[in-house]
């Protein structure tokens, strides 16, 4: 739940004020208000007003936050909303023919506004519903109702006129004074004579001058009474700028500067009336009108809103409801059938699950069932129950039709933990072999509702959203609403633009902002603390004359909501429809529209709907694409291949994690954890367990202790030995929460339930609530027969790890995954990374890491070919084939049909044969119009890839890339004319094969020369994001082997290293210049891949630019002196080998070019060093004392260094002269594999 401020009272003596706002706009309102909920309610609060109204433009995404905050700080909440209101019926799409002007300086507005007020709970259900059928209906540029609608959902709900842009404003202000009092009396008759009020406002606008007369005039002609509001888009005055400011954001437009130079505003010019006003200040504006500030004071009396939130207990009254089998529809209460339907299916998942039923297993089945069915959550496993096995099953029930299987995860989160989610295979996590504790999912004494996280392949978690929709209705089934915020780089990007200050300027003040992604602007001004290291680098920015108006309106607009979204995962479900619950809104992407819930994951719950969170694992496409490929080139007769049924003590793969050898693998791909894996040597899946809930901040630090507990069994230490049976597995180490409730229940004599408890509060590491349960814990260890002081011991050690242990059943359910993946790595490795590949089939970062990994690994990955491709990535003889999917300008659509043409009718035999086959597939589209499937592009893609590669011409040559290519217009024009002939009559009479030999033969080639091979690779790269064929940097392997230095895999350790270097000169009194000028030199080679000159204010160049190496990016800088020698040199696309120096001083670190070396030279560069990087952790002596050792044993000529980082400065230590290696190959690997050694290279 949302954390409520309380904030301080209004000064001593402020009289109650006898006005309140009731026209009001927040950050809810999205880009056109920089007034937070925090800062309205505080505002009313200091002035001791005793209501306050929440009016956004078209939503009530903020109404229950403001409701709950508004109540908290002893103020009566009005919740409303500033609608939208058709001209006409909401569904059609009219303009406003007399309006005075759009909104946005349109000729013509598309809608009006009218505020609606909720009176009470009926009045709130109404506005709901009339918020919901604004975006699911009414949707033209803004989400609009009619008077159709607030026909049937006026009740309860209180309405005021609006501000100039209402309708009876725009009435009178085209002189339409009959019709404007007929709007009235419409409206009066409505709604009724207490809840029908025309708004006054004076915002110094010139048209509000000669309108407010007119609107008195007419509501005391016509007995309507009046009511004083002010249009509040920000708090304080001096918030004008700020809120322009945003605005313009919003337009994407920049602030305007008047003629004194100062910026002036959108909202009335120099007019900056749009704020919170006290009561004084509005009574000056209509002093003739006091009536209409009594008025707002009526109102507020009249709205008596609380929210109405269901406690646990009502909301499994709430539960949405399917129907269950005529045979369990036995009882008139539904939720007796649910509870025997339930009973029913357990019962069945047991016998599955268990050959033998022991009573061990019984009990605990009982126990469960008796807490769930006790609670009323049998609806809830239920409904869980019903989507994932309808994942897994072939028939779609609801829809009556054939569906592929879609793989759901084996478990996620505390309900791996439950006996009764395995027997009904909602988890496929066997509780009892990892002793996993039903009580950390479901408390039976803190009542709270259930929470399963469901894991689903990411391919499908759509199909399994819509089944959902299909089964309870559309109209009950929904996402869940999220915000975009304005935070500190996107802040200063967005203000920045609208300030005019140059790109280049605010992506440097950017780069300078902490990556913490908890970031806020001050932190960018403060000095660097522990939690941001990189804090404090906008400081000296702060207060320069160019920066300075950019930082003021920032810090005034940082937090605020820019926009929506959709929760990546969440999503409700109503007994009836949404709005009957919380309000909808609609948001369109590429996928479609979608209806998501008003109000976020954190507070829809309790509105009373019940919410779940459908997560796309892409682990489970990966696993399910690796047994399509293995399945589809199985042996006749051989059964399918499962991943699910593979041992789980295979040797092989235990193999590859004991190697670290676990790239791509689930959870344990990191180069942090491929060492740890090399240092424990996992042997078991427990093992794996361990070490993936460990690897993870703060449990990290025990990982040592773990290690060494398994290599050196007398360090382990229990901190009592009640407790060894406990913590054996764990080496002493209390890895998991599970641990820390046991021991609670050991010691304490706790239950689990109570243990569990005391889990959180620890967590939550509140002091007086953590003191009491210190209490009743050394209390019961008392009882059990421990002494105070040594129950107090135990205490002090549990708590850092009940608050960063990890959950047991998560780690199991993960770690089980990630077994799986280890396995298919170590049995079938093209078919894993053809796999990993699909996964990343149109990701342009992805591709390329895989493929080189796939060549580490000995697995070939060739290009597209017409004949051995399929639609996602495959492996053909051992050698994984490029997908056509994955190539740019292809389709998806042209993929499918090449595919499925050779397929039906065997594979292309040329070029031409490949061109008529594809010509004449055609499809029609929704007009009934014949359209190719595959067109011209997705042809010259492929030629660019060299899918025709291996094809032959009729004398058998192969035809290369640029021949191809430039007869690719003729060749289709040539098929285009046969085509056309068959289809009107024309044909030979010889028939198809005639046809088929006339294509091949008669075509005739214009020959041309083939390009170089960096010439092809660029089309490749240009293609499909990566090269295939080769690399551009193959031929210059010798030279990378033997002389480069500094590669985007090394140069964040290098600029560690040499900040270091320069501080502690620093430190020593060296003078700056001297630290500017020192460094070491590297040398590094790639391709150029974005060269970029800028003047600077001496009117010379510099510039800036990006190498490419075989894993990454480097970031070059060419200061003037040297780019004046180089800059003819350099050109876009070719390999340099270049030298310079590593600098970090502005953030990213970058190498300073100091000159560009020759390739050809450095290949004959001999090696002068060795290089050792130590682990951070390295402790141990004995360890080090085996790299001399083996130092001595493998002697040679080149220097040894070891690079160490103690978490605080790296340094380089040059060994002892004697220690020098000979730097063969077999060396260099046995010294990699030695504990604490992180990484080891040569210069």
């Amino acid at each position: 739940m949302a954390d409520y401020h309380e904030f301080p009272a209004a000064p001593e003596g402020t009289p109650v004020s006898n006005f309140v706002h009731l026209h009001v706009h927040s950050d809810y309102s999205l880009l056109d208000s920089c007034a937070t909920i925090d800062k309205l309610v505080a505002k009313a609060k200091s002035l001791n007003m005793p209501a306050l109204a929440l009016t956004d433009h078209g939503n009530m995404f903020g109404a229950l936050n403001f409701e709950k905050l508004c109540h908290v700080n002893g103020i009566n909440p009005i919740v409303g909303e500033e609608f939208y209101v058709a001209y006409g019926s909401h569904f059609e799409k009219n303009t406003v023919p007399y309006s005075h002007k759009g909104e946005d300086g349109e000729r013509q507005a598309k809608y009006f506004h009218l505020i609606l007020l909720c009176e009470n709970q009926t009045g709130y259900k109404n506005m709901c519903w009339l918020s919901s059928l604004a975006y699911t209906e009414g949707m033209y540029y803004k989400p609009r109702i009619d008077w159709e609608l607030l026909e049937k959902y006026h009740e309860g709900l209180i309405c005021c006129s609006a501000c100039i842009a209402g309708e009876l404003p725009q009435l009178l202000m085209a002189g339409m004074d009959k019709e404007a009092e007929e709007l009235v009396l419409k409206y009066k008759n409505l709604f009724g004579p207490d809840h029908y009020y025309i708004e006054l406002q004076d915002h110094g606008l010139p048209e509000q001058k000669e309108l407010n007369p007119k609107l008195i005039a007419l509501a005391r002609k016509l007995d309507v009474p009046l009511v004083a509001t002010n249009d509040i888009h920000y708090v304080e005055q001096e918030d004008w700028e700020a809120q322009e400011c945003l605005r313009c954001i919003g337009f994407k437009k920049n602030m305007t500067m008047g003629p004194d130079g100062n910026y002036v505003s959108g909202m009335g010019g120099e007019h900056h009336q749009w704020y919170f006003k006290t009561e004084s200040e509005m009574r000056r504006l209509f002093p003739d009108c006091p009536d209409a500030f009594d008025n707002t004071i009526k109102i507020a009396n009249m709205c008596n809103l609380t929210i109405h939130q269901y406690s646990t207990s009502e909301l499994k009254g709430t539960l949405p409801r399917f129907e269950l089998p005529k045979e369990f529809q036995i009882y008139e209460e539904y939720t007796k059938n649910q509870d025997a339907y339930l009973r029913h299916l357990v019962e069945q998942g047991l016998v599955k699950r268990y050959k033998d039923i022991t009573k061990e297993v019984r009990e605990r089945c009982e126990f469960e069932m008796n807490i769930i069915l006790g609670m009323g959550f049998s609806g809830y496993f239920l409904i869980v129950w019903e989507f994932i096995n309808w994942a897994k099953s072939t028939w779609d029930n609801v829809n009556n039709r054939p569906k592929p299987y879609m793989p759901i995860g084996p478990g996620r989160g505390s309900g791996a933990g439950s006996l009764v989610a395995y027997c009904l295979g909602i988890t496929d996590i066997d509780p009892f072999r990892y002793g996993l504790i039903f009580e950390r999912f479901l408390n039976p004494e803190r009542v709270s509702m259930p929470d399963f996280d469901v894991d689903m392949d990411f391919d499908f978690r759509q199909d399994i959203i819509q089944h959902t929709r299909d089964l309870y209705g559309e109209k009950k089934v929904g996402h869940i609403v999220t915000f975009g915020t304005l935070k500190p780089k996107n802040l200063i990007a967005d203000v920045g633009r609208t300030l005019g200050i140059p790109l280049a300027e605010v992506n440097m003040l950017k780069s300078k902002v902490s990556e913490n992604l908890k970031t806020k602007l001050i932190n960018c001004f403060e000095p660097p603390t522990e939690k941001f290291p990189d804090g404090g680098q906008l400081a000296e920015y702060r207060h320069d004359p160019r920066y300075e108006k950019l930082f003021d309106l920032a810090e005034k607009l940082e937090g605020c909501k820019r926009n929506t979204g959709l929760h990546a995962s969440g999503m409700v479900i109503g007994l009836t429809e949404l709005p009957d619950w919380a309000p909808v809104f609609a948001i369109t992407d590429k996928e479609g529209t979608k209806i998501g819930v008003q109000y976020t994951m954190d507070i829809i719950e309790p509105c009373g709907l019940v919410k779940f969170d459908y997560l796309g694992l892409k682990t489970l496409s990966l696993i399910r694409y690796a047994e399509n490929i293995i399945n589809k080139h199985k042996k006749p007769g051989e059964e399918d291949f499962v991943t699910a049924n593979v041992s789980e003590t295979d040797p092989l793969t235990f193999e590859l994690f004991k190697r670290g050898d676990s790239v791509a693998v689930f959870q344990f791909e990191s180069p942090g954890m491929q060492k740890i894996l090399r240092e424990f040597q996992p042997e078991k899946l427990e093992d794996l367990v361990a070490l993936n809930a460990l690897y993870r901040p703060g449990p990290m630090d025990c990982i040592p202790q773990y290690i060494e507990g398994k290599w050196k069994p007398e360090t382990i230490h229990y901190p009592d030995p009640s407790l060894e049976d406990l913590l054996k597995e764990t080496y002493g180490v209390m890895v998991y929460q599970e641990q820390v409730m046991k021991v609670a229940q050991i010691i304490s004599g706790f239950s689990l339930g109570g243990a569990d408890m005391l889990r959180r509060a620890m967590g939550k590491k509140k002091l007086d609530v953590l003191m009491k349960k210190k209490e009743e814990f050394v209390a019961g260890a008392v009882k059990n027969g421990h002494t105070e002081e040594h129950a107090a011991e135990i205490f002090e050690i549990m708590i850092p790890f009940a608050g960063y242990g990890f959950n047991k059943s998560h780690a199991a359910a993960y770690s089980v995954l990630a077994y799986r993946t280890g396995w298919l790595k170590a049995h079938y490795p093209a078919e894993f990374m053809a796999a990993n590949l699909t996964n990343e089939i149109t990701s342009t970062d992805g591709l390329p890491f895989y493929i080189q990994e796939a060549k580490a690994m000995g697995v070939p990955v060739d290009p597209p070919d017409v004949n051995r491709s399929d639609v996602i990535f495959d492996v053909v003889d051992g050698r994984i084939v490029f997908g056509l999917k994955g190539i740019k300008g292809m389709g998806e659509a042209a993929a499918y049909a090449i595919v499925k043409e050779r397929e039906t009718n065997g594979l292309y035999t040329s070029f031409m044969d490949f061109i008529q086959r594809v010509c004449a597939l055609v499809e029609k589209d929704d007009d009934g119009r014949e359209k190719t499937l595959v067109n011209k592009k997705a042809i010259e893609v492929l030629i660019k890839t060299g899918a025709f590669d291996l094809l032959k011409d009729k004398d058998g040559n192969s035809i290369n890339r640029p021949t191809l290519l430039a007869n690719m217009e003729a060749a289709l024009d040539f098929v285009s004319e046969i085509l056309e002939d068959k289809r009107i009559g024309q044909g030979d009479l010889f028939g198809d094969l005639a046809e088929e030999d006339k294509v091949t033969t008669d075509f005739q080639f214009k020959y041309i020369d083939d390009l170089p091979l960096m010439e092809i690779l660029k089309m490749e790269e240009e293609c499909i994001g990566c090269y295939v064929s080769g690399h551009p940097l193959d031929d210059y392997k010798k030279a990378i082997d033997r002389a480069v230095t500094l590669k985007s895999s090394n140069i964040q350790r290098i600029a560690a290293e040499e900040k270091a270097e320069k501080d502690t000169m620093l430190a020593n009194g060296a003078q700056p210049w001297t630290v500017k000028k020192a460094g070491k030199s590297y040398i590094a080679l790639g391709m150029l891949a974005d060269i970029h000159p800028i003047t600077i204010k001496n009117g010379k160049q510099m510039a800036f630019g990006k190498l490419n190496d075989y894993d990454g990016t480097i970031s070059l800088t060419i200061f003037s002196n040297e780019w004046e020698k180089l800059k003819d040199t350099l050109e876009k696309g070719n390999v340099y080998a270049v030298k310079g120096k590593v600098d970090a001083s502005r953030g990213e670190p970058c190498l300073i070019i100091e000159s560009i070396e020759d390739p050809k030279q450095l290949e004959s560069h001999a090696i002068q060093s060795v290089h050792i990087q130590l682990a951070t952790n390295y402790e141990d002596s004995i360890g080090i004392s085996k790299i001399r050792d083996f130092l001595f044993e493998k002697t040679g000529k080149c220097l040894v260094y070891f690079h160490i980082d103690t978490g605080n400065n790296p340094y380089v230590i040059q060994a002892n002269d004697q220690l020098r290696i000979n730097p063969t190959p077999e060396n260099l690997n046995e010294l990699k594999e030695f504990d604490y050694v992180k990484n080891v290279w040569t210069e």
